[in-house]
This record gives C-alpha cells, structure tokens and sequence, in this order.
C-alpha cells in the first residue's frame, strides 16, 4: 500500500494518492492532472475512483478530466447530487482499490455531502482518514459557507459537525492518520497547523459537553475564517456541483 500526499502551498490543498496492488484512487485532485498521471504510470496502476469529500469553493477539481481520461469512477458521499455522472455511496459502504479498503463514513457540518474517507489496509486496520474540510490539524472545518437562506443556518451546519466529529471521528483509535483536505494558509479555517497531515490530538477537536446546544455544534471561532472569502463560496460551489470548472 502507498499513501502520498501532493500537497499545492499556494493555495494550502492537499490531494491524495493511494496505490494498492494495481489499483489507485486519488482524493481531491487538483485541476491539473499530470502529477496523477506520472505517479500512476510510475506504478503501472489503474485508476479505479476519484473520491471527492465534498464541492470545493476554494480551487478547480480535476475529477472530471482524470474520469475522462483514466475511465475512472468519481465518488461522492450520501446526499451529495453532482450535475454530472458519478457515484454516490451509501454511508459506511466498503469500497476495495486493490487490497484495500476505504470506508464511506458521512461527516456533514463542513456542507451537507461533506464525507470523510477511512483507509483500512491489507488487513483490515484502520490506517487513515481522509477528513476534507471536516477536521484539519488544529482547528475543525467553517460551518458557515453552506447556509441556506431561510433553509440552513450557519448553527444548523455547526450542531451537525459537531455530531460528525464527535460520532463518527473521535471514536477512531488515535494511531489513525489524518490527512486533511488543507494546511495553514487557507481560508477554511484560522488555526490550522502548519503540519499537513498528521495524529489527532485532543485540542484539534473543539468540543465541549455543553457545545453542541449552546452555541449551534462547534464551539465559537470555529467559523470565523477570512470573511472575505466566505462571500464567494456559495457561487463557486455551485460551479463545481454543475461542473463548471472555472479558475
């Protein structure tokens, strides 16, 4: 099994590339594509699937041009509903790329398709999960750039990212790695370590007992990212749910 991160600093993004037996997935892939490209013909691999955590506004994804171009399958998580052919798995659905296997585990808070990757290796043990913009390093995702006027509040999202991380992610054991979808520098969060994958500690996940009534879910600062960039988001999440790939 190889796991590697590509990591693009100027726009603080981290991709991933998995590689087991012949078949690779890539998580997050940045438009360009070449960097995919060479690894998987480096390791003679197939792509099977393009899994994305969620519709990112903060870059250009290149899910559409490595299916096209590698017949690979793009992925994403419950309730998520792309304008444009891919797979939608069902929570907790086992997924194999070669001896592997990841598991779908649904995270929404970040935005509501928001899913977090677990990668169990060769035998079955938890190795990693691939946490988008759910849980960096240091700091929990922005809950306040999925908000539908009169529909979802930013406290609605925040109760559930709350529930995400606190069901479904702090239950994994702490040897598991997390490889977040960005590092310092980004505007998906203000403390965010400078470190872009690592252990999860118990400080990078802010909640507290009483956080998930009295606040909305994720204790406050958890949203106050730059605000700047929170006003075009909404626009730019809707270009890559439609398959717009605008720079």
């Amino acid at each position: 099994m190889k796991v590697e991160q590509i990591y693009t600093g100027c726009l603080a993004e981290a991709a991933y590339y998995i590689e087991s037996n012949g078949e690779a997935a890539i998580i997050d892939p940045m438009r360009e594509t070449e960097p995919y490209l060479e690894r998987l013909k480096a390791d003679n691999a197939k792509l099977k699937y393009v899994f994305e955590t969620h519709f990112h506004a903060d870059f250009v994804s290149g899910h559409l041009d490595l299916a096209k171009e590698t017949g690979a399958t793009i992925v994403y998580g419950p309730t998520a509903q792309p304008n444009f052919k891919a797979y939608i798995a069902k929570d907790n659905e086992l997924m194999k790329v070669g001896n592997v296997t990841i598991k779908i585990l649904h995270t929404p808070g970040h935005t509501l398709e928001s899913t977090t990757y677990l990668l169990q290796d060769e035998n079955g043990k938890d190795y990693a999960i691939f946490t988008g913009d759910a849980l960096f390093l240091g700091d929990v995702g922005r809950p306040d750039l999925a908000i539908k006027q009169g529909e979802l509040t930013e406290k609605d999202l925040a109760g559930m990212l709350f529930d995400s991380l606190r069901n479904r992610i702090m239950p994994l054991g702490d040897d598991v790695i997390v490889y977040p979808n960005h590092g310092a520098g980004s505007a998906c969060g203000k403390k965010m370590s400078k470190e872009t994958w690592g252990h999860r500690r118990p400080e990078e996940v802010q909640l507290r007992p009483a956080c998930r009534h009295d606040e909305g879910g994720v204790c406050q600062g958890s949203a106050d990212g730059p605000g700047a960039a929170a006003a075009v988001f909404p626009q730019k999440r809707r270009d890559e749910q439609d398959g717009l790939r605008k720079p």
